[in-house]
């Protein structure tokens, strides 16, 4: 009999009783877009949960990078990760803006401060960091390289939703912060994403900038887009928003058991939690040493779906490999061998709210007896 097909992720749903009940009130009023109650509500809450000053909400999560790149008239160069989800990248691009490519931190897959520096050019105006998996990035030691040098810092913080160091929120870091709430994500909306800013005017800016540049009926301020998220993934948002803190227990809580349960397996490492973190759980990423393992990461990964156990390859290939980006000059596995050796070695296990102990025997019953 076949096994059914445990996936890499599954999405935060609400209850759908409570959501029927918002969309007849949505249907009530006949205002299911253009900052609605539930849009004003969903920003409001959002700015609370995450201890943040402001939130300018999104259609999805790339919209507020190019966006954010705009409002700070960034040109000419960006430091950035070719490790990373392919929107970080093209972000810049569709802004004119050349990335540069700078290795990555082999202790939390995030943009290595100490390679930071020596990518700087006089056209350097920006540093684009990308917090992986939910780790944290070494804010501090980038915000004093930008300091230095009087370069704008904009995350791209898709994967960490409600992560805290030391009880501060990380999106409070940088100059702006940019979230994800695809289906995908610990928190979502289904398609959406936010913008978090440090002060009410660069809000309105963003708010202007989202809304086509319409500062009030017959007034547009500057050349802006169409972004907004409408009401009814407001809604559904704000029911999200009440067992985000349960889904997030139940993850932390499946990724303990797959670290007990995979510790000693040679050729297999993992991160750890770390101290005065307070980690999200988003992902799971474990990483395959192929001599000690006994088989290559992609051999792995092929068996593991033979056997209905998805996971994911996440980020496979490199963004500095891809077509537009390739013929870069920082864009060669001599500029980025971490980078180059964690995409070739990693699998990002199942991990959501949804999993059963079942699930994850069966997922480390696939890597354990595949080793040789």
């Amino acid at each position: 009999m076949k096994k059914n097909i445990i996936t890499v992720t599954s999405p935060l749903l609400p209850n759908l009783d409570e959501f029927h009940d918002l969309l007849k009130d949505i249907w009530e009023k006949r205002w299911i877009t253009n900052n609605g109650s539930y849009h004003q509500q969903l920003e409001k809450a959002l700015a609370e949960y995450l201890k943040v000053p402001f939130v300018s909400l999104f259609t999805n999560g790339t919209l507020p990078l190019i966006t954010a790149l705009q409002a700070l008239r960034i040109t000419g160069e960006v430091i950035t990760t070719p490790y990373s989800f392919v929107a970080t990248t093209h972000a810049l691009w569709w802004n004119g803006i050349k990335p540069v490519f700078v290795d990555i931190d082999p202790n939390n897959g995030c943009l290595d401060p100490n390679k930071i520096e020596a990518a700087i050019t006089p056209k350097t105006t920006a540093i684009m960091p990308v917090h992986v998996y939910g780790m944290p990035c070494n804010t501090k030691a980038i915000q004093d390289i930008a300091d230095k040098y009087g370069l704008k810092v904009i995350y791209d913080a898709a994967h960490v939703f409600g992560v805290e160091v030391n009880g501060e929120s990380i999106l409070n870091a940088g100059d702006m912060a940019t979230l994800s709430f695809h289906a995908t994500k610990v928190y979502n909306t289904i398609e959406g994403g936010a913008m978090i800013m440090h002060d009410e005017k660069t809000k309105q800016r963003i708010d202007f900038l989202k809304n086509f540049g319409f500062a009030n009926e017959i007034e547009v301020v500057a050349p802006g887009i169409n972004s907004k998220m409408d009401e009814m993934r407001s809604a559904y948002g704000l029911l999200n928003l009440k067992q985000v803190d349960n889904a997030i227990k139940a993850r932390h809580e499946v990724a303990d058991k797959y670290r007990e349960a995979l510790r000693g397996v040679p050729g297999i490492s993992y991160w750890e939690d770390i101290t005065g973190v307070k980690h999200n759980y988003s992902y799971l990423p474990i990483f395959v040493d192929s001599k000690e393992y006994g088989m290559t990461r992609d051999e792995l990964y092929f068996k593991m779906r033979d056997e209905n156990v998805y996971g994911r390859r996440y980020f496979y290939p490199l963004i500095s490999t891809f077509s537009t980006y390739r013929g870069l000059p920082s864009a060669t596995k001599e500029n980025l061998p971490i980078a180059t050796k964690m995409a070739d070695e990693v699998i990002c296990l199942p991990m959501h709210h949804a999993l059963s102990d079942d699930d994850i025997h069966r997922v480390v019953r696939c890597i354990q007896k595949n080793y040789k």
